[in-house]
């Protein structure tokens, strides 16, 4: 009889057993990776809609088709600065996206007195 009952509390924790050495053993194994999601911040600048912004559009023009600015400075209010910094995931590493880091997307616009685009420069050109 008490063999038999040595056998069953063997028997009860052999699923317990199995269940902690699989769990032990899946993190080295490289397909069971973290998922990791794509960071997006600023706005992206693309060359056409860039191409599409000319001197002398006024401020709301160049809302409309760039979007809002990442930096708007107080002291300097007739300059926008639009940066655009991607640290790709899991999704964009297999789609094999680039990561896009310390604003090499950047883009100045300057306004005038009269609320006009007066220069567009791009300092860094990828």
């Amino acid at each position: 009889m008490q063999t038999l009952n040595k056998i069953t509390k063997k028997c009860r924790q052999l699923p317990l057993l199995i269940a902690l050495a699989s769990v032990s053993v899946l993190p080295a194994c490289s397909w069971f990776s973290v998922y990791k999601i794509d960071i997006p911040q600023g706005t992206p600048i693309s060359d056409a809609k860039l191409a599409s912004v000319q001197v002398g559009m006024t401020a709301n023009q160049v809302l409309y088709l760039l979007g809002s600015p990442a930096l708007q400075d107080t002291l300097n209010p007739n300059r926008w600065d639009y940066l655009y910094d991607f640290t790709a995931g899991t999704v964009a590493k297999r789609e094999q996206k680039p990561s896009i880091h310390n604003a090499s997307y950047y883009v100045k616009i300057y306004f005038d007195e009269a609320g006009k685009v007066s220069k567009i420069e791009r300092p860094n050109q990828p």
